[in-house]
């Protein structure tokens, strides 16, 4: 009986101290618990968490030339664009009207699983299918019955409903061409028909333009192809970055009342992805483009808690052209994913610069992570 006894005093000072120790240490050190109860909110919202491990395994498999190619969304060229994927296996390819001018479905359908087939991992297969001026495959007949509207026209049509069935219709389009990555929508706030890119917005304000990005992503969902709201933080009343750089001074105060609630309805509706402008925002930062800017970016991951992939503007695009370690920047800022017409200059500094020390194989790693992740997420792989 005695042992019986001693055995269970043994027992209960045993649980005693386990619960001191998890209670009254824990509690004198709260800096602990409050990491663990960070790090668990992250890992639980990451909308790629289930695919890490898988997405790690492969990474780990990888040459480091493999994991750089797998940042870049290249412009497909007009020649020897299959050579040039065989040689590079880069992330994804970007296509635009001319990849599509004249051709057949059939034609277009080789195409594009010509680039798959000479690919070791599944790649992004990328167009902006706006609607409106910005159309790539609805000007071809022999692709589209009719062009693709733009979204004020959608709207004028049926509103939201419109908006919604057009993404749906859209996607199986897309997914039939074995496209699965749509740079839009444009989901800018511009009621000014004299800004830039009015046209290819929805022309209303910020509540409208919300309700607009929640409705494209929630269509998005219907289907495999995946849509990327841009150009975060808003564009705005910007000039074309296409031809030169653009100043933005506005107040951070303005930005998070008019352009970011957009932004953030479509991540709350589970967006994939977001397209960073080469727009210079002065109250955030007044020196880099917004592609270029961590602060710009720490208000996408911290303020918005966006955790899928971000992707650049093309940085061969003219806001850019006086930068000359801008594929460095932008990797440094926590871009995932990076969309060049300049690949082999792209792939060439990306790599000088792992080699001379100003990326470490980190920075390369933790985007090529997330890309993957997103593929076996797309169930791509």
């Amino acid at each position: 009986m005695k042992k019986i006894l001693f055995s269970l005093l043994i027992i209960v000072l045993l649980i005693g101290g386990f619960c001191y120790y998890r209670y009254y240490l824990k509690k004198e050190n709260p800096k602990d618990n409050d990491n663990e109860q960070v790090n668990n909110e992250v890992i639980e919202k990451d909308i790629f968490n289930d695919y890490y491990d898988q997405a790690e395994s492969l990474l780990n498999t990888l040459s480091i030339d493999e994991k750089i190619a797998q940042l870049l969304l290249v412009r497909r060229p007009i020649n020897n664009d299959i050579a040039m994927q065989s040689k590079y296996q880069f992330g994804g390819i970007i296509f635009f009207g001319r990849d599509f001018e004249n051709k057949t479905k059939e034609e277009v359908i080789k195409m594009i699983s010509d680039l798959q087939n000479a690919s070791k991992i599944p790649i992004l297969t990328a167009i902006d299918e706006e609607g409106g001026i910005v159309s790539r495959i609805s000007s071809n007949k022999n692709l589209v019955a009719s062009p693709f509207k733009s979204p004020q026209e959608l709207y004028k049509d049926n509103g939201y409903d419109a908006i919604y069935e057009d993404v749906i219709n859209k996607s199986e389009i897309l997914k039939e061409l074995g496209l699965n990555l749509n740079l839009a929508p444009v989901v800018d706030v511009s009621t000014d028909k004299n800004d830039y890119m009015y046209k290819r917005t929805l022309g209303m304000d910020t509540d409208a333009t919300s309700i607009y990005a929640e409705t494209v992503i929630n269509a998005s969902k219907k289907g495999s192809v995946s849509y990327t709201l841009k150009h975060f933080p808003g564009y705005g009343s910007n000039k074309d970055t296409h031809v030169g750089e653009s100043i933005d001074n506005k107040t951070l105060d303005d930005f998070k009342k008019y352009d970011l609630p957009p932004f953030e309805a479509g991540i709350k509706a589970g967006a994939e992805a977001v397209m960073v402008s080469h727009n210079i925002i002065a109250a955030l930062d007044n020196e880099n483009p917004s592609s270029l800017s961590l602060n710009v970016h720490n208000l996408l991951t911290e303020d918005l808690k966006f955790t899928g992939v971000i992707i650049t503007d093309d940085i061969s695009m003219g806001a850019l052209n006086n930068i000359s370690d801008k594929e460095v920047k932008a990797i440094k800022a926590h871009n995932d994913l990076l969309i060049t017409t300049d690949y082999e200059e792209s792939f060439n500094n990306i790599k000088e610069a792992l080699n001379n020390g100003a990326l470490s194989i980190d920075d390369i790693d933790r985007s090529a992570l997330k890309i993957l992740a997103w593929k076996f997420y797309k169930k791509l792989i």
